[in-house]
């Protein structure tokens, strides 16, 4: 017991010791102390004003201010981004205040959005001119053409054809053919331009609307045309209607406004058609100009802003999160100190200590900061030092509950397990090689991947880079020992121990194979593969493999219970707790588990399911054939007798127990002295420090047998849950067998090129998408499930918090 006491801690295997702390800081000196606390981040914080709103705290204007800034450089961001400019890379500058930071932003705020209006207005008038151009040019064409009968031979047939007064009567087709100036027959028109999209709802409506007394010509532009709601380039259409009437007019008009369709006026006669056009493309030409220098002014000026952007917004976030960090400290009655609290560890004092010494003298105040240990009876944070190799597993842990301040941490053990009961279910050497790769080439650009934005998807993948490591190299090493590559089997360690008994067997593997020689000297031989022994062999040794596999583990859970209760000083759960949960699961399970190895070694017959059924059914019976060892019928009662003395043991004393200690203590037989230390915050259920707490019996009663028969039940049914990972690896291993065999050797069977190239292709994709992917993530969230359920509950209790210090490293890059 002093020995395992004088063992020396894991940094992993159970958290930072924690302490409580209290400062108390004058206001000149509180912003520089807590920034330099951001930069170490080794505290965290307690809000001492969790009663008060966001507005009704000291710095919220200073918040506010900061908050203001963030938006005005989330504009600037996002101003070039549009403009297509490639944020520059920070480069050093000397130190700004925030009052002359507040005062830039806001200057350059005003200047972009004065340079957007105009260049706006500018765009705006571009585009109608462009558009009147493009009018001007095919709407011109209409009506030269609707001019071509005012020759000579046009008006004679004219006169022949309708009389004098037809054009009284006339229908608009008609008058749009006949010669003459339109103002005479009383014909007018309207030119403009439409977006292609709208084009045909909007002839219908015009349509419609005239009750079909118009003429409708249409024409696409040649050119794209900015939108000026969405600012991209959209195809549109030139109009001209020709109608007759005043009325008519006005309808026209207000549907091309409700369709934003854009009219412009064209002149008839040929000359002031081309004077216009040209004044048009002069114009156009000034303001290409002109839009050219004001794109060339405002990246000028994105630019000079965005070589600083990145060290704004860092700027920015931390006094932002330095201020509402503030806002969770209180001032003393004196209103010239700020008193704050927190949890830090115990190994960080020193530095705490030191940066807020720093604090002081950089900040000239006469009065020093006061850092002192503070009682408390609260359970401390849980913090665990990891790095880049043990987060993801810590990560897997804590997504099932956050360890108990000092409690055993299940992801030292997960780090092994976890990948091993994966493997122990995808064992295929040849897929594993696959997922190395996978790995290898994360783990290569990992200096790359880890400052780019990923995907939900790929980020998943990226931090779980060392997790899939691991999980592939299992999978290599229980691939060999299955003798799978893509479900082939292959003589990787000698020759197999079969032969064939006579020459009528050589084509043949299912009859005819004797042992010749001693067994295969790592994994499964070779010859198992295609013989009517395959499966019954394979089920019965991936079955038994996973009953050693789960008893092993589940005993390793009940003893990480104990040393949980030997840390805690919980003598009451060693005793009534870990001696009874080893005793029941070892009579039943362990049981098990020593006649599945004494069969293995013996190569007995016995039937272990007989043997097991009968323990219970007939215990008292001669075992027969099924007998293993000498001894083992009265073992078996042994067995039984303590399975069964185990349960009781387990529910009632524990209960009546601590109600006499609650008894005595408060009788005054035994006084408990009363402690809020930290060492107070290890003690066991029911100590001294509960003292304020009501003993309800009862409620501990209850507790206790709804343990004990969770424990009870969950043995039975956590062992048979572990049958998954022999469930999971035959299933996998008959994917892959069928992929093979009716799939690619089905296709290679034939001559055709193009056959065996498809068969090929259907392979690769099985292989990739059925046995990489999804077999990956079932195997995955088994192994999950085989962790959190049957392993944690038998010693984790999961229900503490996180620390989560203040610290500029946290902050996220995006704010919300």
């Amino acid at each position: 017991m002093e020995l395992l006491k004088n063992l020396p801690e894991m940094d992993l295997m159970r958290s930072e010791k924690m302490t409580f702390v209290q400062l108390i800081i004058p206001v000149e000196s509180a912003h520089r102390a807590v920034s330099y606390l951001g930069e170490l981040g080794l505290l965290q914080f307690r809000d001492l004003n969790d009663d008060k709103s966001p507005f009704q705290r000291t710095f919220v204007n200073q918040v506010k201010r900061c908050a203001e800034m963030s938006r005005k450089l989330r504009f600037f961001k996002e101003q070039i981004h549009k403009a297509g400019l490639l944020s520059a890379l920070p480069t050093m500058q000397p130190d700004v205040d925030l009052e002359a930071l507040e005062i830039k932003l806001a200057e350059h705020e005003h200047e972009l959005i004065e340079m957007n209006a105009n260049s706006e207005k500018l765009q705006q008038t571009y585009n109608e001119l462009l558009e009147f151009k493009i009018v001007l040019q095919k709407a011109g064409g209409f009506l030269v053409s609707g001019k071509s009968y005012e020759t000579p031979e046009g008006i004679e047939l004219n006169e022949d054809v309708y009389p004098s007064d037809y054009p009284e009567s006339a229908s608009l087709l008609e008058q749009a053919t006949q010669s003459g100036p339109s103002n005479l027959s009383g014909l007018r028109f309207i030119s403009g331009i439409v977006p292609k999209s709208k084009v045909l709802l909007f002839e219908r409506m015009l349509f419609r609307a005239t009750r079909g007394n118009l003429l409708f010509n249409q024409a696409p532009a040649d050119d794209l045309i900015m939108d000026a709601v969405s600012s991209e380039m959209v195809e549109k259409v030139v109009f001209v209607v020709f109608f007759s009437g005043e009325q008519a007019k006005t309808k026209i008009l207000k549907i091309c406004e409700a369709f934003g369709a854009n009219c412009y006026p064209v002149p008839e006669d040929l000359t002031k058609q081309s004077q216009i056009t040209q004044e048009v493309l002069s114009r156009l030409s000034e303001l290409e100009t002109t839009l050219d220098v004001g794109i060339r002014h405002r990246n000028a000026a994105l630019h000079s802003i965005g070589v600083h952007l990145t060290i704004w917004m860092n700027m920015v976030k931390r006094e932002k999160a330095v201020f509402d960090t503030l806002n969770m400290l209180n001032f003393d009655v004196t209103k010239k100190c700020l008193v704050g609290e927190g949890w830090c560890p115990i190994f960080a004092k020193p530095q705490i200590q030191e940066a807020l010494q720093r604090a002081t003298f950089d900040s000239n105040s006469q009065v020093g900061i006061i850092f002192h240990v503070k009682d408390t009876v609260e359970s401390p944070p849980t913090y665990f030092r990891t790095n880049t190799f043990t987060n993801a597993y810590q990560e897997i842990v804590d997504a099932y509950g956050v360890a108990k301040y000092q409690e055993a941490n299940p992801a030292v053990y997960t780090v092994i397990t976890f990948p091993f009961l994966f493997a122990v279910m995808f064992g295929d050497w040849g897929h594993g090689i696959c997922l190395l790769l996978g790995a290898l080439i994360l783990i290569a650009r990992e200096r790359k991947l880890s400052s780019q934005k990923l995907g939900s998807f790929m980020e998943m993948l990226f931090g779980g880079r060392y997790v899939i490591l691991l999980m592939s190299l299992f999978s290599i090493y229980c691939g060999l020992i299955y003798n799978e590559f893509f479900s082939v089997p292959f003589h990787i360690f000698g020759a197999s121990a079969y032969r064939c008994r006579d020459a009528s067997c050589s084509e043949a593997q299912t009859i005819g194979l004797i042992k010749y020689r001693d067994a295969y000297p790592f994994g499964v031989d070779p010859s198992w593969r295609g013989s009517r022994s395959e499966l019954p062999f394979l089920n019965s040794l991936k079955m038994k493999m996973s009953i050693l596999f789960g008893v092993a583990q589940m005993n390793l859970g009940i003893i990480l219970s104990y040393f949980n209760s030997i840390f805690f000083n919980n003598s009451l759960d060693i005793r009534y707790q870990f001696v009874p949960q080893m005793i029941f699961l070892n009579s039943l399970f362990g049981y098990l588990s020593l006649l599945i190895i004494i069969k293995w070694c013996t190569g007995s017959q016995a039937d272990l399911y007989h043997v097991m059924i009968y323990m219970f059914l007939s215990p008292f019976d001669d075992l027969g054939d099924n007998e293993l060892f000498w001894g083992q019928r009265p073992l078996q009662i042994v067995l039984l007798v303590s399975a069964l003395v185990a349960v009781p043991w387990m529910l009632f004393p524990k209960p009546f127990i601590l109600r006499k200690l609650h008894a005595e203590r408060f009788q005054g037989r035994v006084y408990g002295i009363l402690r809020n230390s930290e060492i107070d915050t290890d003690s066991e259920p029911g100590s001294a420090r509960h003292h304020e707490e009501e003993f309800n019996f009862s409620e501990v009663f209850v507790h206790q047998m709804i343990h004990s028969i969770e424990f009870v039940l969950g043995s039975v049914s956590n062992t048979a849950s572990y049958l998954r990972l022999w469930a999971l690896s035959l299933a996998h291993s008959e994917l892959s067998t069928v992929f093979y065999e009716k799939v690619l050797l089905l296709a290679w069977g034939y001559e055709n090129f193009l056959i065996r190239m498809v068969g090929l292709a259907v392979f690769a994709f099985a292989t990739a998408f059925i046995l990489l992917m999804m077999e990956t993530l079932s195997a995955f969230l088994h192994a999950i499930r085989l962790h959190w359920v049957e392993f944690q509950n038998k010693f984790y209790g999961g229900d503490g918090y996180k620390f989560k210090p203040f610290s500029f490293a946290t902050i996220a890059d995006d704010e919300d």
